[in-house]
This record gives C-alpha cells, structure tokens and sequence, in this order.
C-alpha cells in the first residue's frame, strides 16, 4: 500500500495545484482567444461548475471514507456522466477503482482506470492511471498487458515508477538480469520505496550468488 499513498501524494499535488492555478490557466486561454466580451457572466458560469463539481467530489471522498459504497458509486456516477472532461471526474473514477480493487472486484478497477486514461486531458493523471492499471494486470498475471502499457508511458516525474514496474514484470518472466537493471533505474530516478527496491535488488544480488 505504500507504493500506492506515493501516488496519492502525486494526485494531492495536482490537485493543490488545480485549486490554486485552474481558473487563471482558464482565464488565459480565454483571454487568448481574445474573448472579453461576456468575460464576468461567463466566469461566473464556470465558477458555479466548479464549485458543484468540487461539492460532489467531496461528498465522494465523504462517501468512501465512511464506506458507504453505494453513495459513492452514485456520486462518481453522477461525475462522471455530468463532468466527464473535468480532473475532479477524473479523480473520481482514480478513487473508485481504488475502492473496487480493495473490494476484491479487479475488473470493475480496471475498467475505471482504463476510462481515466481514455479521458483524461491531464498527462499527470493518464500517468497514474496507466501506473495502477498496470499494476493491477501484473497482480493478476497478465504480464504482457503491464508491459504495454509500461510501453506506452512518456518519460516524466513517473519514470522511476515505471522502472520498478518493468522491474517487476521482468522478475515475474524470471528475466532476472532486466529486472535488476530495471529496479537500478528506478532507484537512479528516485523512485518511491527506495527501501524496498534496495531489498528487490538485494534479493536478486543474492540469486545470482546462490
């Protein structure tokens, strides 16, 4: 789980930096556009939206905190279906597939995350998106679904994750040498879990040995 709270520190990150910059990075495309006319009427519009969205991504988070699970499949429903190219619609369906995978239910996971790559205009979210769902895929021993989409993934911030996770998968085909030099990479690119990777990497030291 604690591969998984590095993740969420990264969504926290985003979405700290939506609240802070989200209605300027709109307002300057707007103005680009040379849109003025309307501006206050319009921004007022897009405000409302906003702070319904965030309403119902809170009463979200209040339903799965709680664990009343039906509220929340409701209201990242209603999300998803109203806001879909919205983030907050985005981190809904991140926090239920969250919530459908510690349920037990991988398919319904994987579904939500595959929507979130699908539809996410943000690459910090397509990132997470992809990371989770090839996770999930390895888990259940499809290694060469979790290699694709670790093949699709661009070199950014999610680098060293992506490394631990070839690193995996290379260890799960019992390709021993690509996983160490894959779980090095991670470590090169700090990946989270250092401890960790330093003791998969330990672990394959001594392998080799025996």
């Amino acid at each position: 789980m604690s591969a998984y709270q590095s993740d969420e520190e990264q969504v926290e990150a985003l979405k700290k930096w939506w609240n802070e910059n989200g209605k300027a990075a709109v307002a300057g495309v707007v103005l680009g556009l040379g849109g003025i006319v309307g501006w206050q009427a319009w921004t007022q519009h897009q405000t409302s939206i906003a702070e319904q969205t965030s309403a119902q991504y809170q009463q979200l988070s209040m339903a799965i905190n709680t664990g009343n699970s039906e509220s929340a499949a409701k209201q990242a429903e209603l999300l998803i279906s109203k806001q879909g190219k919205s983030a907050y619609a985005q981190f809904a369906a991140l926090s239920m597939a969250r919530q459908h995978l510690e349920q037990g239910d991988a398919a319904a996971a994987q579904s939500q995350l595959t929507w979130a790559i699908e539809n996410s205009s943000e690459p910090v979210i397509k990132q997470l998106a992809r990371l989770r769902l090839a996770r999930i895929k390895l888990s259940e021993g499809d290694t060469s679904g979790a290699a694709k989409l670790a093949s699709e993934a661009s070199k950014d911030a999610f680098a060293g994750e992506f490394a631990q996770l070839r690193g995996d998968i290379a260890l799960a085909n019992n390709d021993k040498d690509t996983a160490r030099k894959s779980y090095q990479e991670a470590l090169d690119n700090n990946a989270g879990n250092a401890e960790l990777l330093q003791m998969k990497l330990d672990d394959l030291a001594v392998a080799a040995v025996n």
